[in-house]
C-alpha cells in the first residue's frame, strides 16, 4: 500500500510499504478515505520528538471497513467509521472510567497509545491506503448513512473537535462565561466552536496568524490579535479588568512570541494573567516530558518557568492532557449528523495522498490559508 513516512526532520514520502493486516482477533481492517494532517504532527516532522524514521503519520482518521477479525461482532465490513486518535483497550482501569487517552494496555509501560505518534506505541498511522484497527469493536465509531457527504466533518471527530472541546472541560465552560483561548489553530478553533456550543457569552481568541484570527471572527468569537504583544490588555480591557471566567490553551510548547521567537511558557502565564482570581484553565497543547530540540534549557527537560507564585495566589485551578475522545464522539457526531455543528469549516485544503510532503511542508510554515489539511487516499 502507499503511505506517507517519516524519513527524518522535515523530510517525509509517499512510499510503498507492506499492506496493513489482521493481526489479533479484536482488530478491524479500514480502507482510509480521510486522513487529516494535525499540527502535533508537525512535532514529529520537526524532529521535535523521539520518532523513528520509517514510521507511518497520521492520527486523523477515517474510513471503510474491509475486513474484521473473528472475535469482532459489533463492527461490519461496509461500515463507515471514525477513528479516535487514542487507541484504548476498553477493559482496563482507565478505560473503564472513560479515561480512554490513557489505557493502561495498549502501551506497556506508559499510559495512552495512539496511531502513527512518538512514544505511543507501535502503531502505523493512518496517512495511508489501509489502517489496522486494534480493538475495533471498543475503537470504532460507526457512522450515519449521511456520513459520506459529511466526511470532512466527522473526519474531525479523530481528534480536533473533541479535543477543542475536551479544552474546554478541563476549563470548566459554562453557559454565560467569559472565555479566552490562546491559539487559533484548528484546535483554538474548535475549542472557540464547543464554548460557543456551550453558551459562552464572550469568546476571545488570542494569535498573531490574521489568516486564523479571521476563521475566529467568522465563528463569532473575538479576535485579539498579540503581533504587538499586548494582547493581556486587550481582554482585561474585555473584561473590565477582571479577567476571563476561564481559558484554554491550544498551542502548546512551541509558542512563539510576536517576534517569531519561541517562548515554551507564553501562553501558559498570559492565561494566569488573562484568567480571574479563582477562575479554571484548561490545557491541551501538547506539552512534552523533554524537548531536545529546544533552545530553552528548561524546556529540554520539558520544564517551563510557569508563574505558579500568581496562580497559587489568585487560586486558580487547572485541568491537563489529551482528549478522551471516547468520551465525547458520540454526542459530537450527534450534533454533526442533525446539523447543529459542521467542523468541517476550518478545512483550508483537500488533497490526495500523493500531495502530502508537499502540505506538510506548507502547514508547517503556516502559510496563509493553511488552516486544516484533509488528505484522501483513494484520490
Amino acid at each position: 500500500m502507499k503511505a506517507l513516512v517519516y524519513n527524518g526532520p522535515h523530510d517525509v514520502s509517499v512510499n510503498e510499504v507492506p499492506d496493513a493486516k489482521i493481526e489479533r482477533a479484536t482488530d478491524v481492517l479500514v480502507k482510509i478515505t480521510s486522513a487529516n494532517i494535525c499540527g502535533s504532527d508537525l512535532h514529529m516532522y520537526e524532529g521535535r520528538t523521539d520518532m523513528e524514521s520509517g514510521r507511518i503519520l497520521g492520527h486523523e482518521n477515517l474510513g471503510v471497513v474491509i475486513e474484521v477479525g473473528p472475535a469482532v461482532d459489533r463492527v461490519k465490513v461496509g461500515d463507515r467509521v471514525c477513528l479516535p486518535f487514542n487507541i484504548g483497550c476498553g477493559f482496563c482501569a482507565n478505560c473503564e472510567k472513560g479515561l480512554t487517552g490513557y489505557c493502561l494496555t495498549v502501551n506497556p509501560g506508559s499510559a495512552g497509545g495512539a496511531y502513527g505518534f512518538a512514544g505511543m506505541g507501535p502503531y502505523s498511522g493512518g496517512q495511508a491506503e489501509y489502517l489496522r484497527v486494534p480493538y475495533g469493536d471498543f475503537n470504532c465509531l460507526v457512522l450515519p448513512r449521511d456520513s459520506e457527504e459529511k466526511e470532512n466533518d466527522y473526519v474531525m471527530l479523530s481528534d480536533v473537535f473533541p479535543t477543542g472541546y475536551h479544552a474546554t472541560e478541563l476549563a470548566g465552560v459554562q453557559s454565560g462565561d467569559n472565555v479566552v483561548i490562546y491559539g487559533a489553530g484548528p484546535v483554538g478553533l474548535m475549542a472557540a466552536c464547543a464554548a460557543t456550543l456551550k453558551g459562552a457569552s464572550q469568546v476571545m481568541v488570542v494569535d498573531t496568524h490574521k489568516d486564523r484570527l479571521q476563521l475566529a471572527e467568522k465563528l463569532g468569537a473575538i479576535p485579539i490579535d498579540d503581533t504587538e504583544g499586548d494582547g493581556v490588555e486587550k481582554i482585561m480591557a474585555l473584561t473590565d479588568g477582571k479577567g476571563a471566567d476561564c481559558g484554554c490553551e491550544c498551542v502548546g510548547y512551541q509558542c512563539c512570541n510576536m517576534h517569531r521567537e519561541e517562548v515554551p511558557n507564553l501562553t501558559m502565564n498570559n492565561l494566569v494573567q488573562t484568567v480571574k482570581a479563582t477562575g479554571r484553565i484548561g490545557v491541551v497543547g501538547v506539552f512534552l516530558p523533554e524537548d531536545p530540540g529546544a533552545a530553552d534549557k528548561l524546556a529540554k527537560k520539558g520544564q517551563i518557568a510557569f508563574d505558579f507564585g500568581q496562580f497559587w495566589f489568585k487560586g486558580q485551578s487547572m485541568g491537563t492532557g489529551q482528549a478522551n475522545v471516547k468520551a465525547y464522539n458520540r454526542k459530537l457526531s450527534r450534533l454533526i449528523e442533525h446539523d447543529k455543528v459542521n467542523p468541517s469549516w476550518i478545512v483550508s485544503h483537500e488533497l490526495p495522498l500523493a500531495d502530502a510532503p508537499e502540505a506538510y511542508a506548507n502547514f508547517n510554515e503556516r502559510k496563509n490559508g493553511w488552516t486544516k489539511v484533509v488528505l484522501k487516499p483513494g484520490k
